[in-house]
């Protein structure tokens, strides 16, 4: 590549100043401090402009307040304001490591491409329940690695938590869209259409600290299943059997409850996933209780984006309602 590499860092934020303290202050650690950081304040009711105040001296950063409208168009407006010609996008709830823009800068300069994406992990301070739900959002069980760094199913799909995208990339495919959840999958469908390549960077990794209690994850993943039968519906191409694996799973479980274990085939391979599960955890974390938590979490992110996926397909595909209508609460207007 011979054009010279300039970060912008986009960060939209709703009322969330301390995350965006932590995230401010391990930005302020990062070996290569080249780039600009952009905090967009979504018309929080709390703002954190007094924080980002406090990093002036430390980092280059602009604060920008807007009127609500998402992450999306959020990011969306944070690129237009940038002065890099590449932006990468953070999630207030992420911790970044310090080597991080130098291994990005490093990547890109050696094999350049439009967009990229970075693995999430759980940072040591993170509570059990965030390391398990940190397992089971990046095991090759769960969610076949997707979020923690697996490439071998398919071309890699950069998430917003920890996105990089070219200005040129912007300027042709328009940003994010005003869905929500599923916005990113959504950009990266449009990046390749427009033929552009995205690629993983995986020691671009960041600490994403997710939700922290299992009601709170199973509201998110619930509306996960949605949305990917809207994405499904956008970009018909990018629709797989797997995405169906949740729904089926949760009721094939429930089947073997109303019948008690009396199809044992089906019971036999039930209890060998969730041992498959536990074993895995309980080695990558040494610990029993993050490996219990982690059964529990899978059980919860298979039931409720199994549910949100079956329910979707009832109203979109069954029902043939227009998604907009049917499940406005999925997108900003």
């Amino acid at each position: 590549m011979n054009k010279t590499l300039s970060f912008s860092l986009i960060v939209p934020v709703y009322n969330r100043p301390d995350e965006v303290q932590e995230l401010l202050e391990s930005l302020s650690q990062q070996t290569d401090k080249a780039f600009e950081v952009l905090i967009i304040e979504d018309g929080s009711s709390i703002p954190c402009k007094s924080v980002c105040e406090k990093f002036s001296d430390k980092i280059n950063i602009v604060y920008h307040f807007k009127a609500n409208s998402g992450p999306g168009p959020s990011r969306n407006f944070g690129m237009e304001k940038a002065n890099g010609n590449y932006f990468i996008i953070f999630d207030s709830d992420c911790l970044i490591p310090p080597h991080y823009i130098a291994n990005v800068r490093k990547a890109l300069t050696t094999d350049y491409v439009d967009c990229f994406g970075g693995p999430d992990a759980a940072h040591a301070s993170f509570s059990n329940t965030q390391k398990s739900i940190n397992y089971v959002m990046t095991s090759f069980f769960t969610t076949g690695g997707i979020r923690g760094g697996n490439e071998a199913l398919g071309k890699f799909q950069p998430r917003s938590f920890n996105m990089g995208i070219s200005k040129a990339v912007f300027e042709t495919v328009g940003g994010y869209g005003k869905i929500h959840p599923g916005e990113d999958p959504d950009l990266s469908f449009r990046i390749w259409n427009a033929g552009y390549k995205t690629k993983l960077i995986k020691d671009a990794f960041v600490y994403h600290k997710r939700r922290i209690d299992l009601r709170k994850f199973s509201k998110q993943v619930y509306k996960f299943g949605v949305v990917r039968v809207i994405l499904n519906k956008w970009h018909p191409g990018t629709s797989k059997i797997t995405y169906w694996f949740p729904t089926l799973f949760s009721l094939g479980f429930m089947v073997l409850i109303i019948n008690g274990m009396s199809i044992p085939i089906f019971g036999f391979l039930a209890c060998a996933y969730v041992l498959l599960l536990f074993a895995d955890c309980l080695i990558k974390t040494k610990s029993l209780s993050i490996a219990l938590g982690a059964v529990m979490a899978a059980f919860i992110q298979f039931y409720s984006y199994g549910w949100g996926f079956l329910k979707a397909q009832w109203i979109i595909n069954v029902l043939k309602k227009d998604e907009r209508k049917a499940l406005p609460e999925f997108f900003f207007k």
